[in-house]
């Protein structure tokens, strides 16, 4: 069999292991779900240590699945969950606290008080991002002066940072016998430690939120041989390739050039930009942020609105309020009625990310009558998708200053053909879905294969690219704009509900 490239999707709610040919193409895959665990209200935590089982175990089935060999790999790469902190002691590598999920709150009160002294974008032309909880340092600090002990073994060289992808590179490479402690530039310029500029870690920040460089990863490139695994059945397999999850999805869709965007409709949504080799600096509400670096190249950035709860409210209409069975079963219920019935639904249940950074808002359901029914409800939930999606690409068209005559979707909401009408709707412009939707894994796997010569350069990869179905916009330019006049009324229902 010729040889393949793996690739190790390490994402917010679960961890899959999936092999693709040199087309592109699934030869095998296997998925295992990690727990979600919530302390207090705000806060997310997930346990590193059975994340990295379930990362050897989903490596371990779709080797099986596929009757494959280490020797069937030429490379292996990692696309993670990005932000999402984790702190662990060196020479055992068990870590000191549960990792501090991306979407955790607990840091609320330090964005109040540094952005008090610095303002909010004090950090911004350095970072390309504003003070939030979203990003991982004031995780790190909190993690540091909360964990009994932590800061002194810290300071004293015992312990390692890392988010998700520094954490499963270090195991698969050996982890405290040898294991390589490192970190590509797109993650790294999400730790809110980087300056995008220089590619390096910003000294000055380090000592503004008080974090000993000792237990910093190194900073790498995208693509490049970092080290190989250790473990089997990857053993001798060359690590090559590193992306945060919404820059492998860029990388995935073929995203390469100036003006190109994609949407990936997971847990959250999040919306990517190829600005090329210009670091746009956002002044609409939108995160300036690295999209790859491959080799020695230079640098590619991107423009990034972060939405944070899309899917994670389809899960919470199921779980919660238990209004659908299962998530699928939404698409039905919401085209059940030819309308939201005069029902919007924000679902700023931790805050509101792009464009508006608000972290008091809350989640609001506004509109109701009588004439509502959990069909409203449904559909009001996905259209809150749509709707958050037009905002952000509405910032990008405002910061960039270019028309945007496509968009490309991947992730598992976008399976949902009512969803992907309304937005087309709503943004009219096309929505086009590829035939792989695994666009997060998948670049993840280009960037590895890149690195060890499996494919030439982004050209082929392009041509990879294949679409399965386009949705074009049918409803009326007024209907549009009337209904998107109402979203905005009712986000500012949710604005700054919590007093602070």
């Amino acid at each position: 069999m010729e040889t393949c490239i793996g690739s190790l999707d390490q994402g917010t709610t679960s961890t899959r292991f999936i092999v693709f040919d040199r087309t592109g193409e699934i030869v095998a895959r296997a998925q295992k779900e990690h727990r979600q665990i919530y302390p207090r209200p705000g806060w997310v935590e997930h346990d590193a240590i059975e994340i990295w089982r379930n990362a050897q175990e989903v490596i371990a089935q779709a080797m099986a699945q596929a009757g494959l060999s280490p020797a069937a790999l030429a490379a292996v790469g990692i696309a993670n969950q990005r932000e999402t902190t984790v702190l662990w002691e060196s020479d055992t590598g068990l870590p000191v606290h549960n990792a501090l999920v991306w979407q955790d709150t607990r840091v609320e009160d330090l964005v109040t008080r540094y952005s008090a002294e610095y303002g909010q974008d004090g950090f911004r032309d350095r970072t390309g991002l504003p003070l939030a909880s979203y990003f991982s340092a004031l995780k790190l600090k909190w993690l540091l002066d909360n964990v009994p002990g932590a800061r002194a073994r810290a300071e004293q060289g015992k312990l390692l940072f890392g988010t998700m992808d520094t954490w499963l590179a270090w195991n698969l490479t050996g982890g405290a016998r040898g294991g390589v402690h490192v970190t590509d530039v797109t993650n790294a310029s999400r730790t809110q430690l980087l300056n995008i500029a220089t590619l390096a870690w910003d000294e000055e920040l380090l000592r503004t939120f008080d974090i000993p460089g000792s237990v910093l990863p190194r900073v790498i490139a995208s693509s490049e041989r970092y080290g190989v695994a250790a473990v089997d059945p990857l053993a001798g397999v060359p690590l090559a390739g590193i992306l945060g999850d919404q820059q492998a999805a860029l990388v995935g869709q073929a995203c390469f050039e100036p003006g190109d965007v994609k949407n990936t409709y997971g847990t959250g949504c999040f919306l990517l930009m190829n600005t090329g080799r210009t670091a746009i600096a956002s002044r609409a509400g939108l995160v300036t942020t690295v999209a790859y670096r491959f080799g020695n190249e230079p640098a590619s950035y991107a423009l990034e609105g972060s939405i944070a709860n899309t899917g994670a409210l389809v899960q919470w209409l199921r779980d919660s309020l238990q209004i659908i069975s299962s998530s699928a079963e939404i698409e039905t219920l919401a085209g059940s009625v030819p309308d939201n019935g005069g029902v919007y639904f924000v679902p700023a249940f931790s805050g509101l990310f792009a464009p508006h950074w608000n972290a008091g808002a809350r989640g609001a359901v506004v509109g109701l009558t009588r004439y509502a029914t959990r069909a409203h409800i449904a559909r009001a939930a996905l259209e809150a998708t749509a709707f958050q999606t037009l905002e952000v690409l509405e910032s990008m068209r405002a910061d960039a200053g270019v028309d945007i005559p496509e968009l490309r979707v991947d992730g598992g909401m976008v399976a949902n053909a009512l969803l992907m009408q309304i937005q087309a709707d709503l943004l009219d412009i096309p929505v086009a879905r590829p035939k792989i939707t695994e666009t997060t894994a998948l670049g993840a796997a280009y960037a590895a294969g890149l690195a060890v010569g499996y494919w030439r350069n982004r050209t082929e990869l392009a041509g990879h690219w294949r679409m399965d179905r386009r949705w074009v916009a049918r409803l009326p330019a007024a209907d549009r704009e009337e209904a998107y006049r109402y979203w905005r009324k009712a986000v500012q229902c949710t604005l700054d509900w919590l007093d602070r």
